[in-house]
């Protein structure tokens, strides 16, 4: 049976489930750095990204010699699932257990599959950052809201594909990146930007320069947290262009966010609308045309037609 509509964006304030986002935060970030260690290094580290699936989220095939392997974060069974493309797989539950235990049993089964990796040991875009085995702190794990969150991922995918396909510039894929963490699309205009300032926690400034080398506009979906309670979309223009924190975007109930420096809308907006689709679409639609206009962007050239 289908979910209807206002099943597909439940209710889930962030404060209800943040011990469980912090501590699967940190349990993707082992497994994305697994694949940062050994991926082929792309642009605005592209290569390091995860993928929304039918059943959670994957690093997807990651080559490792002559085999690759593929790590995905099965949420509906709540468990890690390891394919190795010999036609081995390894897997163990999502249950509570410490950041540092997870990490110890992640590294062992890929050792067992004859996949041992060497990962930097500190989290990246925390404040706080603990090296994963020696994190005893984080250790929560309740299946429901993390199934719930990942069933609103699968909607946003869908609708940032559908955003993507309008536009036929350089656009990166609809990928999930566990730094954050968010699910993120965004689109460039081909000319330089000015360097960015830098200054994520636990991120090397040259990594932040690279990644905003070029003007961008991004939009994406965040599990929330502070300023923001809960799920939301977002877009953002980077460098912001005059005006844009003024622009008039919809649908009612979206709002430009100063302390992050981008419009935001509400996962409660989506649910209460008569169409969420097409308020998801307004949303991303919109940002994107004030900012491109503000910022002088060839429209033309990038629309498809």
């Amino acid at each position: 049976m289908g979910h209807s509509p206002s099943d597909a964006w439940p209710d889930l304030p962030f404060a209800a489930w943040s011990d469980t986002a912090a501590t699967l935060h940190m349990w993707l970030q082992i497994a994305g750095k697994m694949r940062l260690a050994l991926t082929p290094r792309l642009n605005h580290s592209w290569q390091a990204t995860f993928y929304v699936t039918s059943r959670g989220l994957t690093t997807s095939p990651v080559p490792y010699g002559e085999r690759s392997f593929e790590i995905e974060f099965d949420l509906i069974a709540h468990e890690v699932v390891i394919l190795v493309s010999d036609g081995r797989r390894a897997a163990f539950p999502l249950q509570p257990q410490s950041v540092a235990a997870f990490y110890r049993r992640l590294h062992d089964e890929m050792a067992s599959l004859g996949l041992p990796v060497r990962i930097y040991m500190r989290p990246n875009e925390v404040a706080d950052a603990v090296r994963f085995d020696q994190d005893e702190t984080h250790r929560a794990y309740e299946p429901a809201p993390v199934h719930t969150f990942w069933r609103m991922l699968v909607q946003a995918d869908r609708l940032l594909k559908q955003f993507r396909a309008g536009f036929i510039g350089k656009c990166s894929p609809v990928h999930f990146f566990w730094g954050a963490p968010d699910l993120a699309v965004t689109r460039f205009s081909g000319r330089l930007a000015p360097q960015h300032p830098g200054g994520i926690p636990n991120l090397p400034d040259r990594i932040t320069r690279e990644a905003y080398s070029h003007e961008v506009i991004s939009a994406g979906f965040w599990w929330g947290g502070d300023p923001v309670p809960g799920p939301a979309f977002y877009s953002y223009a980077y460098p912001a262009p005059a005006g844009f924190a003024d622009a008039r975007v919809g649908p009612a109930g979206a709002y430009y966010e100063q302390q992050l420096g981008e419009f935001v809308l509400p996962c409660g907006v989506v649910r209460r609308a008569t169409s969420p689709d097409l308020a998801v679409m307004e949303f991303l639609e919109s940002t994107y045309d004030a900012a491109a206009t503000l910022a002088r962007w060839d429209r033309a050239a990038f629309t498809r037609r």
